[in-house]
């Protein structure tokens, strides 16, 4: 089931993706109710804004990263804000392209 913030999307104010929820309530209280539900991952694909409020609010199991080989001077920072957010690092891969993937979870030790 994919789960739509409309906040963050510059879209019609509906979900047409099939098997999709439009949320409209606080963002905070349903990703944490969907959390609680049996089911596959959540996964956030290019949401910088939902995924510092869902840093802030401590909803991230896991921080998938691909590393491109290429710098480009200017761009958006993705990890804002004022939290500090330490990593233990669990897997990396490198590709014969030159990207890396890695995979970070919280380090809720080191955090408080």
């Amino acid at each position: 089931m994919r789960q739509v913030s409309p906040n963050l999307l510059r879209l019609a104010p509906r979900a047409e993706w099939n098997n999709s929820t439009l949320i409209t309530g606080n963002i905070v209280e349903e990703i944490t109710k969907l959390k609680k539900l049996p089911g596959k991952d959540i996964a956030v694909i290019g949401s910088g804004k939902l995924v510092q409020t869902l840093m802030e609010n401590d909803l991230i199991d896991e921080f998938a990263l691909l590393i491109f080989p290429i710098v480009l001077g200017t761009g958006k920072r993705f990890f804002a804000g004022e939290k500090k957010a330490p990593l233990k690092l669990k897997e990396t891969k490198p590709f014969s392209s030159g990207v890396v993937f890695l995979s970070y979870e919280p380090d809720r030790k080191a955090s408080g």
